[in-house]
């Protein structure tokens, strides 16, 4: 690593001959490959930009220059050659978030990890630069995936209108967003990638003509002239040009010389100008480039020679979500599979095996793939939407105003939800219990376990006439937690050996298990706790409120916003009832929460069995007038807080 340490921020790479840069190139590869197989992370994106990000930062001069990432997950690359070599505890606590961050460096601008959003940002900054007089450029990198949202083409339509306000928008073309970039657009650059380019079929021409007596240099100047038509007919980059964007490309984006040549040229044309540049995903490691599924987008710990997994977590919740939709496919044939370019992080590949004529991939356009479910709907089929849960976000005008006021049978399966940790705030899927809570007639379950997952994945593409959602969380589903009887709707979890209980604790999801070792701490302290665990928890059981007036306290626990969340339903259910029982809720509090592993998260926030065991004897022995403290000493005295 002679040359990566000696690089402390983008200025020092002036000074490198192109031998060297090449050198560099290799060394950053090196690095990656040894340091992010030791944490995981986001492997095959960043192999492919390291050229492309030596150049933006030799042409540019960040941060008086705005270089904006899209998504961020392709910035390891920019960290490094921005001073930040320290992978030791990439996206830990503590250490290197997986995307870009204002807390880090000056020179990451914006924290974006949802893709599509960047294009925006560049439009908003140069038109900043445009009022304020001042000649910064700004530099927008997105990936030919992130082109298929929406959002991108609207950003588009409002560049392109003003001819003579910098911008540069680098297209990182390397064919895949997560797995391979489908959809017209795709179509389109494939043409660019394949198609001889117009400059070097002009150049070939001249060279020729030049060299013709008498005819040949009118001849050239008129072929020049009819530049549009030309361009249309050998590399068809009509389509940004007609947007009235300036084309330049395609590049080679592991060209360092050929991208400082075609960005210096952007950099100086001053209006808004599209380079195009190719780029392999996973470049310079063998077992990424073997990975057809996604090139090692993301990867776990892993043995840095073979590329294979360290460990095995067992299966996952997404893996009994992909199984089960397998049978029901096998079952029904009006079951249809979307996905939002993430067929395989979502687990529906296997489906797509099976299937392939009923699964619909969109590209990254969340609100387009709910459109279309309710048309698919519509059109007599069941279509079941799988998203990670702070995907669905950037969709709920389209889940309300088009599946749910047309009563459209759609199922909307969430990957992620709750604290998912290491990729930090934008990635916590903690939301979506509060945003759908106001969604007419929807419902929502939340599977504590994988035989919850496959029950209720079943009940809910049985709904016809409302929207349904199913909710699980991240990472290895835990063992079965068996009902010991049912009220209602609900499953009780656990009973409480006395007929005048102290407390109703609700359990969500996947903390059915903490919310039993909660009960066991209530216990020791002499509390007698009934759990329960409400499977669907929008809209709340009409059991739940005369089951709670046999209670003292109501206790929520959920892995979600407790602004308007489940906790906050539960209590309006109450008080609509005419019960009036004391109710705490618990879940996450209103707040961006900083990368860290999902433990760490919880205890950091106060979501631990002791946490939460501790604050509710406090609670009964207030009821009981006679907290002094050491109620709740005795839940740590029994077991202390998790670190």
């Amino acid at each position: 690593m002679a040359l990566l340490t000696r690089i402390t921020g983008p200025r020092d790479l002036d000074r490198l001959t192109l031998e060297q840069l090449d050198q560099l190139a290799g060394e950053i590869r090196t690095f990656l490959v040894d340091a992010v197989s030791k944490t995981g992370g986001h492997l095959g994106p960043n192999l492919g930009v390291v050229e492309l990000t030596i150049a933006l930062h030799r042409v540019f001069e960040s941060p008086k220059d705005r270089v904006l990432w899209d998504t961020g997950h392709q910035s390891y690359v920019h960290k490094l050659l921005t001073g930040r070599q320290d992978f030791s505890r990439l996206k830990m606590k503590g250490g290197l978030s997986g995307y870009p961050s204002q807390a880090e460096s000056e020179h990451d601008v914006i924290e974006n990890s949802h893709a599509s959003t960047v294009l925006g940002w560049a439009d908003g900054l140069a038109k900043a630069n445009e009022v304020l007089g001042r000649n910064d450029h700004v530099v927008a990198v997105i990936g030919d995936g992130a082109l298929t949202g929406g959002m991108a083409w609207e950003a588009l339509n409002n560049i392109a209108d003003a001819k003579d306000r910098p911008l540069v928008i680098v297209v990182n073309d390397n064919e895949r967003s997560y797995a391979p970039t489908i959809g017209g657009l795709a179509n389109h650059l494939a043409t660019l990638r394949t198609t001889d380019g117009y400059e070097r079929f002009l150049a070939r021409g001249k060279d020729l003509l030049e060299r013709t007596p008498v005819v040949g240099k009118p001849l050239y100047e008129t072929l020049h002239g009819a530049k549009k038509g030309l361009k249309d007919f050998i590399a068809p980059q009509g389509m940004f040009e007609d947007l009235g964007l300036k084309y330049v490309g395609p590049i080679d984006g592991h060209d360092i010389e050929a991208l400082e040549s075609a960005l210096t040229r952007a950099k100086r044309f001053g209006g808004p100008v599209i380079v195009h540049c190719l780029t392999e995903k996973g470049r310079g490691y063998q077992p990424a480039l073997q990975d057809e599924a996604d090139r090692f987008h993301a990867v776990g710990k892993i043995h840095p020679d073979t590329g294979l997994p360290i460990a095995s977590s067992g299966a996952d919740w997404t893996s009994v979500f992909g199984d089960e939709m397998v049978e029901l496919g096998k079952e029904r044939e009006d079951i249809v599979a979307i996905t939002a370019a993430m067929l395989q992080p979502v687990g529906l590949d296997r489906f797509a095996k099976v299937f392939p004529e009923r699964v619909f991939d969109v590209g990254i356009a969340e609100q387009h793939a709910a459109v279309s479910a309710a048309g698919l709907a519509t059109g007599g089929l069941h279509p079941v939407f799988a998203v990670y849960a702070t995907f669905l976000n950037r969709a709920f005008d389209q889940v309300l105003m088009d599946v749910a006021l047309h009563k459209c049978g759609v199922t909307f399966v969430l990957d992620r939800a709750g604290v998912t940790g290491t990729d930090g705030a934008s990635h916590n899927g903690m939301w979506d219990m509060s945003i759908l809570q106001v969604v007419p007639g929807l419902r929502l379950a939340a599977p504590r376990d994988a035989d919850q997952v496959r029950a209720q994945l079943r009940e809910a593409v049985e709904v016809k006439d409302a929207p349904t959602v199913v909710r699980f969380s991240k990472g290895a589903v835990g063992p079965a937690v068996p009902a010991v009887g049912r009220i209602g709707g609900m499953d009780v979890l656990r009973e409480p050996g006395t007929d005048t209980p102290d407390v109703l604790l609700v359990s969500v999801g996947a903390l059915a298990p903490m919310c039993l070792e909660i009960a066991s701490l209530l216990d020791r302290q002499g509390i007698s706790t009934t759990v329960v665990d409400p499977r669907w928890v929008k809209p709340v059981d009409e059991a739940m409120a005369p089951l709670a007036e046999r209670h003292r306290v109501v206790v929520t626990v959920e892995d979600n916003s407790r602004v308007g969340g489940v906790g906050s339903a539960v209590a309006q259910a109450l008080r609509d009832a005419g019960v009036d029982v004391p109710l705490r809720d618990f879940g996450i509090p209103p707040r961006f929460l900083d990368h860290a592993s999902r433990a760490e998260v919880m205890a950091e926030i106060g979501l631990t069995a002791p946490d939460i065991a501790r604050q509710v004897t406090g609670l009964v022995a207030k009821l009981d007038g006679r907290f002094d403290g050491s109620a709740a000493q005795a839940v740590d005295a029994v077991q202390p807080a998790r670190d």
